[in-house]
């Protein structure tokens, strides 16, 4: 079968990719390995329960902020999107005292200078500049050249060390960078711009979808099909046929058979890693591209409790919460196997004002679970599983000092640690954010959509920007050096 343009991989990124060159008038293939699309958008069941994997909110995606922008043109702001508490979409318990953080750059600067009197003018000065930020976050992709060379000034910035210039009070350093789960606090890498871009997104506005993750894929899959698109699942890419510095096919592992495809353009929503992978004996990739690409250190992951509560016991809160423990000195200093920090967050019920599942998440090294780094799902053994129970009570504990009934109030829980992402997400090692940026180290680690081949592109969390916001930017980016940034241009607008 011959295609214009063949996706690798189904999440976010690949998607979104797809549905751009679909809509320029290419016909499309999508090959996913797992039954289920999306990546980290994809949902699971445990009997008649479904749980996400790993979209829990996103930000900015408020009328004319640039998600909705972005969304609205995917046929994504269809959905049941549910806006989370404008006063408090954020909850950062730290030190045994609670801060809620508001929607809007004043009233989120406002609401702070009201407890940290004294710092009024600092904290203005820090939502002007993450509103800079966040204003500027289309045009140096779209409307300049370089890609994100233009913000390389930003990117080569420490974010722990902006905050500490910037910051003077340390108990509003933590604060401020509390509610920075949704990425890697690493004190001697993280770039500004990822900090502050992330940030940014979520001040002006959180959303929540009220039912699963899922929904994204599942929306953007059936607009590919509807354009004439193909969307194949349990489709593995085995290798990629290449001839003349081009690749010309993927042969893949469909329904028990082994198929040939060829298309004119392929691009990889998987890790750059795995995509080297498929094509080891290619003489087009020089060894120190490949030694480059493999050697990138990866994010950590997150270890999840999915838990099914009991009906009317856990009131639902309309807001996220991070709660670190009361030792913790810096919510930077997460390391090490113990629970210090966890992210609580809550489906919006159907119906009700209380809630039916909770999920709770702490970052996790891929480390604690590399004596099982060579086992199958359901085949990891006992050892396993008691590893698992104990981080779990680990994470239920932290969170009863928020809802102090919870443990008498779960039903059931389920637990994910970096191999399950690692394995049903197709994440190298199970990061949660892809290839750590360094900020350091920036002409390594921030990778553009261009590969040795010169139809071969990269898309996805690994290149520039991780989560919602950042992968479809970044997807736009990948089809601007495709199709030039014509077509591409409108999805911002």
């Amino acid at each position: 079968m011959k295609y214009d343009a063949i996706i690798l991989g189904s999440g976010l990124g690949g998607l979104e990719c797809a549905f751009i060159l679909a809509k320029s008038g290419m016909n499309v293939c999508v090959l996913e390995k797992n039954a289920a699309l999306g990546g980290c958008l994809q949902s699971f069941r445990r009997g008649s329960d479904e749980y996400d994997t790993g979209f829990h909110y996103v930000g900015a995606l408020g009328k004319g902020q640039i998600l909705e922008r972005i969304f609205s043109h995917f046929g994504l702001m269809d959905l049941p999107w549910h806006r989370l508490d404008e006063d408090g979409f954020d909850q950062v318990i730290f030190k045994d005292r609670s801060y809620l953080l508001a929607n809007g750059y004043s009233r989120f600067a406002g609401s702070l200078s009201a407890i940290f009197p004294k710092c009024g003018a600092e904290l203005e000065n820090y939502v002007s500049f993450l509103e800079k930020v966040g204003k500027g976050i289309a045009e140096p992709i779209f409307r300049e050249s370089g890609g994100f060379d233009s913000l390389n000034e930003l990117f080569e910035k420490s974010a722990y060390a902006y905050l500490c210039q910037n910051i003077g009070n340390p108990l509003l350093r933590n604060i401020l960078s509390g509610a920075s789960l949704k990425l890697e606090l690493r004190k001697s890498t993280l770039p500004l711009y990822t900090f502050a871009q992330i940030n940014s997104s979520f001040i002006q506005s959180a959303w929540r979808l009220k039912g699963r993750g899922s929904l994204i894929a599942d929306t953007l899959a059936e607009g590919i099909r509807k354009m004439g698109g193909t969307v194949l699942t349990n489709a593995t890419v085995t290798s990629l046929e290449e001839k003349d510095g081009n690749i010309t096919g993927a042969k893949i592992l469909h329904k028990g058979s082994t198929e040939s495809l060829s298309a004119d353009l392929f691009v990889s929503d998987l890790s750059p890693q795995l995509t080297l992978d498929l094509l080891k004996e290619s003489p087009n990739i020089r060894p120190v591209f490949r030694r480059r690409i493999n050697r990138l250190e990866q994010t950590c992951g997150f270890f999840t409790v999915n838990i099914k509560l009991k009906e009317g016991r856990i009131p639902y809160l309309n807001r996220n919460i991070y709660c670190y423990s009361p030792d913790l000195e810096s919510v930077w200093d997460l390391t090490g196997s113990k629970v210090r920090g966890v992210l609580i967050s809550q489906q919006v019920p159907q119906s009700g004002a209380f809630a039916s599942q909770m999920d709770i998440l702490t970052p996790m090294d891929f480390s604690e679970v590399e004596p099982w780094k060579d086992t199958v799902p359901l085949r990891r053994g006992e050892e396993y599983l008691a590893f698992k129970a104990e981080k779990a009570e680990e994470c239920i504990r932290m969170a009863e000092e928020i809802f102090p009934n919870l443990k008498e109030s779960i039903q059931a829980y389920y637990t994910s640690t970096p191999l399950t992402y690692r394995d049903y997400t197709g994440a190298v090692r199970g990061t949660a954010y892809g290839i750590r940026k360094d900020c350091n180290n920036l002409t390594q680690t921030l990778l553009t959509p261009k590969t040795p081949f010169a139809n071969l592109y990269f898309t996805g969390q690994n290149l520039n920007l991780h989560g919602i916001l950042g992968v479809s930017l970044t997807s736009l980016l990948t089809c601007s050096e495709i199709l030039g940034k014509e077509p591409v241009v409108p999805f911002l607008e």
